[in-house]
């Protein structure tokens, strides 16, 4: 029975880390591209950018990171305030649910990421 463990975590192994793939070299292109626009502060460049490249900007913006920082935190730390402007109702908002009629402290407020 041991072996015949062993031989299927063996024959299975490579299934789970096949999903852990890197990203092809044309999608890091891209989304270097689009990290370079977005710290540009030019709407031109970075509209001419996204067409180019056909990008969702529902679908990208939530997702994209760009040196360990949110593309909306990483625009801004470049001072790319034009580009960050134009990308902000994509980010992801967080909503505080609190009750008005019950006296909370600050550390018991609930916050729900959607």
């Amino acid at each position: 029975m041991k072996k015949l463990l062993t031989i299927a975590a063996i024959a299975l192994a490579p299934l789970a880390f096949s999903s852990q793939a890197a990203m092809s070299p044309q999608m890091e292109k891209t989304l270097v591209a689009v990290c370079k626009a977005g710290a540009s502060n030019s709407v031109i460049t970075f509209n001419g950018t996204m067409k180019e490249y056909r990008i969702n900007k529902q679908r990208v913006f939530p997702r994209l990171v760009c040196n360990d920082q949110s593309f909306h935190q990483f625009a801004l730390s470049n001072g790319a305030d034009r580009t960050a402007a134009k990308i902000e109702r994509y980010t992801l908002g967080s909503v505080t649910i609190k009750d008005i009629t019950m006296n909370y402290d600050d550390d018991d407020i609930f916050v729900v990421n959607f």
